[in-house]
C-alpha cells in the first residue's frame, strides 16, 4: 500500500473491500433503504471510510478524479456520509493545497457558520461565490439526499461541478444527476460489486 498506488489498482482493491465490509446481499431477505425503497443489496459504508487501507485508495481515487477536473476549490457533503470522505480528500491533497472542505447539516443548528460566513447548516471552511465545489457522498441511490445538497450550495453561488460517490447503486442516482445537470462519478457501481 505505498503512495504510488495506482487508481486502477485502488479501484479494484476498494471493490473488494467493500464486498467484505460493507456489503450484505439477500435472496429472500429486502433492506428499507434511507431512501425508503426497498432491496435486497444493503450497503454500509462506514466500516470502509474508517478503514485505514480503504480510506487510501479512497484518498487515491477521489484525488485522481479532482485532478481530473482541476481547479476544484472545496469539497463535501451531507452529514454523515460526507464527512470522513471530506476528511479523506482532503488528507491526500497535501500541505500546500488550496482544496478546502465543508459540511452541509440536514437541519441547521443556529451555532455553524459564525466565523466562516457560511449560512447557517453549512459548516466547515469558509464558501465563496464562484467556488467549483465538488458534493462527495458514500452511496447514492436516487440522488435526492446529495442534490438536496448541491441546491443548497447553488443557492449561496458555488459552481457544482459534480458529485463524486463511493458507490452507485445503479437504481436511478445518475439519471437523477444528469437531469440535474451535474455529473455523478461513482468510485465503483452495484454491478462492481456483484461481478
Amino acid at each position: 500500500m505505498a503512495d504510488s498506488t495506482s487508481a486502477d489498482n485502488a479501484k479494484q482493491s476498494l471493490i473488494e473491500k467493500i464486498r467484505e465490509l460493507a456489503w450484505l446481499c439477500s435472496e429472500t431477505e429486502e433492506f428499507t433503504l434511507a431512501s425508503g425503497r426497498k432491496s435486497r443489496h444493503f450497503f454500509d459504508m462506514k466500516p470502509v471510510m474508517m478503514d485505514p487501507e480503504c480510506a487510501h485508495f479512497l484518498g487515491v481515487l477521489i484525488h485522481d478524479k479532482l485532478t481530473e477536473l482541476g481547479d476544484i476549490d472545496s469539497v463535501g457533503g451531507l452529514e454523515l456520509g460526507a464527512v470522513p470522505l471530506t476528511g479523506i480528500a482532503i488528507a491526500k491533497a497535501g500541505q500546500g493545497s488550496t482544496l478546502r472542505g465543508f459540511i452541509i447539516r440536514k437541519e441547521p443548528k443556529g451555532r455553524g457558520g459564525r466565523k466562516t460566513g457560511n449560512p447557517p447548516g453549512i459548516e466547515g471552511s469558509t464558501l465563496k461565490s464562484g467556488d467549483r465545489c465538488i458534493i462527495l457522498e458514500d452511496v447514492t441511490t436516487t440522488g435526492g439526499s446529495a442534490l438536496k445538497a448541491v441546491e443548497r450550495l447553488i443557492d449561496i453561488g458555488c459552481n457544482v461541478v459534480g458529485c463524486i460517490t463511493i458507490l452507485d447503486r445503479q437504481e436511478g442516482g445518475m439519471e437523477a444527476f444528469s437531469a440535474a445537470g451535474i455529473p455523478l462519478y461513482p468510485l465503483s457501481t452495484l454491478a462492481d460489486i456483484e461481478g
